[in-house]
This record gives C-alpha cells, sequence and structure tokens, in this order.
C-alpha cells in the first residue's frame, strides 16, 4: 500500500538521509521515495500512519502532514531504474576513464594509468561531496563504520579525498598515500558490505548529498575496484 504524505524542514540531502533512517526504521514502513524540493514523500506500508505516530518519529523540525488521497501503484510516483539512478555515476566514470587515457598521451603504462585513474577518481569524487558539505557527515555516518563513531572524520573525508588525488596524480609519498587509501577504502566497503547485507534503504555518499544515488551493488564493485588497485601499486611499489 501506498501513503503519500508531506514533510516540511527538510533543506539538503543531509535532512532526507535523516528523515529517511527514521521512516524506514517503523515496521509499517518498507520503503520509501523523498522528493526534497517538494517535500512529497512517498511510503510503502503494510499499514497506514497516524500524523500522532509520524510526529512522534520525526525529530521537532520535521513537520508532517497527511495528504488526503492515497495512492496504490500510481505511476507518477515510480521508483526510477536502477540503470537510471545510477547513470550520474556510469558517467562519471566514463570521463575518469576518459581523462586518465589522455593523461597518459603517447606513453602509455599500466602503472601511470592506474595512477592517474585513482587521482581523478578521488579528485572528482571529493568535489562533489564539497557540494553539499554540510550534509555529506550525516549521510556518510549512516554505512561508513569510523563515520558513525567519529563526525570529525566524516567532516575531513572529503579533504582527505582531495589530498589522496593530488599526491597520486603528482607521484608524492606514494607509498603512504596508497597505504591511507587502503585503509579508509577497506573501511567504507566493510560499511557496504553490512549495509548491502542489511538491505538498507540509503543513499551512497560516494558522490555527496548533491546527487542522490541509491546504495547498490556498484557502490561495492566500485569500492573493490579502487581497493584491488591500491593493493597491487602498493605492493609493486615495495618491490
Amino acid at each position: 500500500m501506498t501513503q503519500n504524505i508531506k514533510i516540511s524542514g527538510m533543506i539538503c540531502q543531509g535532512c532526507v538521509s535523516s528523515v529517511s533512517e527514521k521512516l524506514i526504521a517503523l515496521e509499517e514502513v518498507k520503503d520509501i521515495n523523498i522528493d526534497l524540493a517538494s517535500g512529497n514523500v512517498k511510503l510503502e506500508v503494510l499499514n497506514l500512519l497516524s500524523l500522532k505516530k509520524l510526529t512522534e518519529t520525526l525529530l521537532p523540525k520535521y513537520i508532517p502532514s497527511l495528504e488526503s488521497k492515497t495512492n496504490v501503484n500510481n505511476p507518477i510516483y515510480k521508483t526510477p531504474s536502477k540503470i537510471k539512478q545510477l547513470f550520474p555515476l556510469f558517467l562519471i566514470f566514463t570521463y575518469i576513464i576518459a581523462g586518465t587515457f589522455l593523461l597518459q598521451k603517447n606513453t602509455f603504462h599500466i602503472t601511470g594509468f592506474m595512477f592517474d585513474f585513482m587521482g581523478l577518481f578521488f579528485v572528482v569524487f571529493s568535489f562533489f561531496k564539497f557540494l553539499d558539505y554540510k550534509g555529506f557527515p550525516e549521510a556518510f555516518a549512516q554505512y561508513d563504520p569510523l563515520a558513525k563513531r567519529s563526525r570529525f572524520y566524516s567532516k575531513i573525508y572529503p579533504f582527505i579525498e582531495t589530498l589522496l588525488g593530488i599526491m597520486l596524480l603528482l607521484r608524492l609519498e606514494l607509498i603512504f598515500a596508497l597505504m591511507v587509501t587502503i585503509i579508509i577504502l577497506s573501511i567504507t566497503t566493510i560499511g557496504v558490505i553490512y549495509s548491502l547485507f542489511d538491505k538498507s534503504k540509503i543513499n551512497c555518499a560516494c558522490l555527496g548529498t548533491a546527487l542522490k544515488l541509491p546504495m547498490t551493488e556498484a557502490t561495492l564493485i566500485e569500492n573493490v575496484i579502487m581497493l584491488i588497485m591500491s593493493v597491487t601499486m602498493f605492493f609493486h611499489q615495495l618491490v
């Protein structure tokens, strides 16, 4: 059953993440889709939620209101396909790969390609995190184990990515940069795996909160690819 409500007080993707986390925790709620611009929320529920329960569930700054009609299988509220939702991620990866090839010019080397790819990856992805810097820490803390325990870590994470990207592109202190990369990617990957197994319906913060990107297998693949490249290049530097 679909229940449509409206929630005022949401001003960023961090708010969307907070509201989603509270509502999805209710046993009646099976799925949720929030439109930040309008404040409209589509809930897939087992039983209709009362205004009182919604008010008690959400933080005081979020004010819910019930719509007069509840629609079942309304095509207007259909959730976009995974491919459509993940299109920004695929597009960004295409640009990063193209940029990496351009950096190689006429002297292609697999090691140089991997360093440039990882460097561009970190710089580009950190850029999107800075677009909604205030909302990123809360979204990131939903699944990253270390960010859940340290808000400071989630706040400096975009800066860490930027610094790592620059170090890899300029080939500065590569062993140290690769060690840090392996550590932070391992921690995040553990959180992603747990979220996927737990079937948590949250957004991935890999592109910040400016773009609404669901947590899917694509997020895990992205992290694993970067982790494998980092480990490979780390041992290559030691030899």
